[in-house]
């Protein structure tokens, strides 16, 4: 592994109706979990309700919840041996990542959208930019834009 250090990410699916504090006891079991089997935990973060891409055992949600941890490979067998006798984990998957070890970041975009609305000069700037993005559209440009928009709605 040269003098770069590997790391795994385990994403795993929760039943989209459990309760919250039960999410929790299931990130918490997991963790601690993993730290038993030797495992060292890098960052752990909970992703919030999404919708799933198809029908997974008759759910069209499922909470979504990234976990990355350090140690050898035995660990990853045990923690995904109890996630698969999990009735409320719908999926889960376990990539090997090699590089420098992730940085935790803040697990909710809440806290960066609370910061634009109580910052007046964010807004403003964000309000200035668009009219000159669209001024400087010829006439032969716009029936590609009316395209590209359509496609986004």
């Amino acid at each position: 592994m040269n003098n770069q250090q590997s790391y795994y990410e385990t994403m795993y699916i929760l039943r989209p109706d459990i309760a919250e504090d039960e999410v929790t006891n299931h990130i918490d079991k997991y963790n601690k979990l993993l730290e038993e089997f030797g495992g060292t935990i890098l960052d752990s973060q909970m992703r919030g309700k999404r919708r799933l891409a198809y029908q997974i055992k008759k759910h069209r949600e499922g909470i979504y919840v990234q976990l990355s941890h350090q140690g050898d490979g035995q660990h990853i067998f045990k923690i995904e041996k109890a996630m698969r006798l999990s009735e409320d984990v719908i999926r889960y998957m376990t990539v090997k990542q090699e590089g420098p070890l992730p940085n935790p970041r803040p697990s909710s975009k809440s806290t960066s959208q609370s910061e634009n609305k109580d910052n007046p000069e964010t807004k403003a700037e964000s309000k200035e930019k668009e009219p000159v993005a669209s001024a400087n559209i010829s006439s032969s440009e716009k029936p590609d834009t009316e395209t590209k928009e359509n496609a986004e709605s």
